[in-house]
C-alpha cells in the first residue's frame, strides 16, 4: 500500500492521488478546529468519472475542490458558476459534493469521520470560505470578497498566495480533511486505510451491471473510463481511452463509446494496474519530458537501476557539479587509471550484480517499460521486455563492463565504468539538447542495454565527433566528452569482437591508435613546457585535434614543426622530461609502416582511445621523475568507485 513516506502513494482500487493544499480540522462533532496551509500530495477516494473529469462537474467524495465543498465558493471569490442552457435544471459543484458525501455518509460503508465532515458543512451552511477566513488562510476586504492577488505588505504575504503564486487564482486549491475522534489513533484522513477500504466497498457495491473482463476471463464491473496521471500528478495522458460517441473517433467500426465491443478490462484490472504503475515510476521510474523508463520484479525485490551510470549503480545517485573544472584550474591531471584501479571496478561490479542475483535468483520475472506520448491525452508502450532475472543482471554486467572507461564528470567525481543514457545524449548533442532529443537517445539507447543491441552507429561517431572539437567546449565539459566517446567506441568494437585495453597498449600497431599516442605526445610536451613558464593557453595539439582527426599526417607536420621552441624550453629546464617524450615519440615512430604514417585518412574512434591512455600513462612516468609539481597536480587524485 505504500507508505506516507512515499512521493506518490499506493492508491487503492477508486482512490487517485492528488496534490492538497489546506488541511481542515473538524473534531468528532463536527466542529472546526483549525485550518492550514501545507501542501502535499496524498491519496484521495474518487469516483471513475470524478478521476477522469476535465470541464465536467463530478465531485471527489471526500476531498475536493473549494469550489465543491464551500457554499460560499462564489460569494467570497466573485467568480461566476458556468452558465446553464436555458431550460436545464443542473445542481451546482456544492451540490454535487454534498450529495455524494451524504449517500456515503448514510450508507452501511459509512465512517465517523464523513459523518464529522457531513455534520460541519450542514451547521454553517457549507460556509467554509468564511471559516477560512476567520482562520486567517484567507485574507478578506470590508465587502468580504477574497482579493485575487495579494497586494498588501510584502513581508506580510499570507501563505496561500506564495503556495498558489503559479496557480490561475489562490483558491484554485484541494481540501483534505482531518477529524480527531477519542480512541481513534489516526485522524488523517488521507491516511487511514480503513477508510479507504469502505469507499472502495461501497463504491463497487454501486455498480449496476457487469461484463466479461478479457484479462481475468470473468464477468465484472467494466471500466467505462481508465486512470490518467501515470507519469506524474500533472499528467492527463492516458494508455487506454475510449471517450466519445462523436468526432469520428472510432471510424463507424463500433457503436458504443466505451470500446467494450473490441476489448473489456473490468474497473477493479484496470485500477489495479494503473496505480501499480504509477507507483513504479514515481519510486524507482526515470522521466524525461514525456517519457518514462521503469524496471521491476515481479516478485516486488529490488532490481538494478537501469538508466544510471557504472557510479550510480555501485554507490548512489550522489551528483557532483561538473563545474568544479572552471573553479579549479590547476587540476590538469586526466584522471588515473593503473591496473589495480581497473581490477578494482571489475571486482566491484561483480560483487554488487552478484548481490542482486543472490536477492533476485535465477528464475525472478524482471519486466522493463518505457512510455512516451505524442499528444498530452494519449500515451503508448514504447518499449516493453520480459526477462529472467539472470538474463537480465548478465546483459546488465555487460553494458557496464564493455562500456567502462575512464569518466571524469568533475574533481570530485571520477570513476571507471560506463556513463548514463542522458549523459550519451549530451555528449552527442550538447547540454542544452531538449527533452524530446534526450527521451529518444534514450529509447534508441535501452534496447543496447537490455536486449544487448548494437549501438546505434550515428551515435558513436557523434559523440567521437564532438570529442574531437575541443576548442568549443570548456575544460571539464571536453573532459567529460572525451571519457564517455571513448566508453562508447570501446563497446562498439567490442561488439565487433575487437577488444581495447583500458591502460596504453604498447604493442598496438593500428595506424589510428599510433596517431592518437602521437597526438597525446605532443599534447604533454607542449603543456609542460607552458606550465613551467607559468602560461596559460590552449597547446597547438588543442587547437588542431579537429583537422588532425580528419587529417592526421599533414596535421601531424604543423603540430611537430611547432614542438621545437617547447623543446628548447624543456632542454633548459626540464631535460630529464624532455627525453622521455623524445623516448615515447621514437618508440610511436618505430611501430608505424611507411605506408600508414603517410596515409591522409580520416581517423575512426579508436585515435581518442589512444589519445587518452598515452596521456594517463605520461603523467604516470612524469610522477616518478624529480616533478612534484605534476605528482601533486593531480596525480594522487586516483580514480574511486
Amino acid at each position: 500500500m505504500g507508505s506516507e513516506n512515499d512521493p506518490v502513494p499506493l492508491a487503492p482500487i477508486a482512490h487517485t492521488i492528488q496534490q492538497t493544499h489546506i488541511e481542515i480540522t473538524l473534531n468528532h462533532e463536527g466542529v472546526i478546529q483549525g485550518a492550514v496551509v501545507n501542501p502535499a500530495i496524498v491519496v484521495i477516494p474518487c469516483s471513475e468519472a470524478s478521476a477522469g473529469r476535465t470541464n465536467s462537474p463530478e465531485a471527489h467524495p471526500l476531498s475536493d475542490k473549494l469550489k465543491y465543498i464551500a457554499a460560499d465558493f462564489y460569494d467570497r471569490t466573485g467568480e461566476m458558476p458556468t452558465k446553464q442552457k436555458e431550460g436545464e435544471t443542473k445542481k451546482t459543484h456544492h451540490q454535487d459534493y454534498v450529495s455524494l458525501l451524504s449517500a456515503w455518509a448514510g450508507s452501511r460503508h459509512s465512517d465517523p469521520k464523513l459523518k464529522a465532515v457531513s455534520r460541519y458543512l450542514e451547521s454553517n451552511g457549507g460556509k467554509v470560505m468564511a471559516d477560512l477566513c476567520k482562520l486567517g488562510v484567507y485574507p478578506s476586504d470590508a465587502s468580504g470578497l477574497i482579493p485575487k492577488k495579494w497586494e498588501g505588505d510584502k513581508s506580510a504575504v499570507p501563505k496561500i498566495y506564495e503556495t498558489t503564486k503559479n496557480y490561475p487564482a489562490p483558491w484554485d486549491v484541494f481540501v483534505r480533511w482531518r477529524v480527531t475522534i477519542p480512541g481513534v489513533p489516526e485522524d488523517r484522513t488521507y491516511l487511514d486505510k480503513e477508510l479507504w477500504a469502505k469507499w472502495t466497498s461501497y463504491y463497487l457495491d454501486s455498480a449496476t451491471e457487469d461484463s466479461l473482463c478479457y484479462v481475468l476471463g470473468e464477468t465484472l464491473r467494466p471500466a467505462l473510463q481508465h486512470p490518467k496521471r501515470i507519469r506524474s500528478i500533472a499528467d492527463g495522458a492516458k494508455l487506454i481511452s475510449s471517450n466519445d460517441s462523436s468526432g469520428f473517433t472510432f471510424r463507424g467500426r463500433f457503436t458504443d463509446p466505451d470500446g467494450s465491443q473490441a476489448c473489456g478490462v473490468s474497473f477493479e484490472v484496470t485500477q489495479k494496474a494503473h496505480n501499480a504503475l504509477r507507483w513504479l515510476i514515481a519510486r524507482q521510474g526515470r522521466r524525461d519530458g514525456d517519457q518514462a523508463i521503469v524496471a521491476w520484479a515481479v516478485s516486488g525485490k529490488e532490481v538494478p537501476p537501469l538508466i544510471a551510470s557504472t557510479k550510480q549503480l555501485l554507490v548512489g545517485d550522489a551528483e557532483e557539479d561538473d563545474e568544479d573544472y572552471l573553479n579549479d584550474e590547476a587540476d590538469e591531471a586526466p584522471a588515473m587509471v593503473h591496473a589495480a584501479v581497473a581490477q578494482e571496478f571489475a571486482l566491484a561490479l561483480k560483487h554488487k550484480i552478484g548481490g542482486y542475483r543472490r536477492e533476485l535468483g535465477d528464475a525472478s520475472k524482471i519486466v522493463v517499460l518505457a512510455l512516451d506520448s505524442a499528444t498530452p491525452g494519449r500515451m503508448a508502450i514504447t518499449y516493453y521486455r520480459e526477462l529472467s532475472s539472470s538474463e537480465f543482471l548478465r546483459r546488465i554486467e555487460r553494458w557496464h563492463e564493455e562500456s567502462a572507461w575512464m569518466q571524469h564528470f568533475g574533481k570530485k567525481n571520477r570513476f571507471v565504468g560506463a556513463p548514463a543514457p542522458r549523459d550519451v545524449a549530451q555528449c552527442a548533442y550538447g547540454s542544452r539538447l531538449d527533452d524530446k532529443l534526450l527521451a529518444s537517445t534514450q529509447r534508441r539507447l535501452l534496447p543496447c542495454i537490455v536486449d544487448s543491441s548494437p549501438l546505434p552507429a550515428d551515435l558513436v561517431s557523434s559523440c567521437v565527433r564532438r570529442a574531437c572539437v575541443r576548442q568549443s567546449m570548456e575544460p571539464w565539459e571536453w573532459e567529460k566528452a572525451l571519457g564517455i566517446a571513448c566508453g562508447l567506441y570501446r563497446k562498439q568494437q567490442a561488439e565487433l569482437q575487437n577488444h581495447h585495453s583500458m591502460s596504453l597498449e604498447r604493442t598496438r600497431k593500428n595506424r589510428d591508435y599510433l596517431y592518437g599516442r602521437l597526438l597525446a605526445v605532443a599534447d604533454h610536451l607542449e603543456g609542460s613546457a607552458l606550465r613551467s613558464a607559468g602560461e596559460k593557453r590552449d597547446t597547438n595539439a588543442s587547437r588542431l585535434m579537429q583537422s588532425f582527426a580528419d587529417r592526421p599526417y599533414s596535421t601531424w607536420r604543423t603540430i611537430e614543426l611547432s614542438l621545437d621552441p617547447y623543446r628548447r624550453r624543456l632542454l633548459a629546464n626540464s631535460p630529464v622530461l624532455l627525453s622521455l617524450f623524445n623516448k615515447e615519440l621514437e618508440e610511436i615512430m618505430d611501430l608505424f609502416s611507411a605506408e600508414d604514417f603517410t596515409r591522409n585518412d580520416k581517423l575512426s574512434g579508436e585515435f581518442l582511445l589512444a589519445f587518452h591512455t598515452q596521456r594517463t600513462a605520461l603523467w604516470e612516468k612524469k610522477s616518478k621523475e624529480d616533478e612534484p609539481a605534476a605528482s601533486t597536480s593531480g596525480q594522487t587524485d586516483q580514480v574511486t568507485l
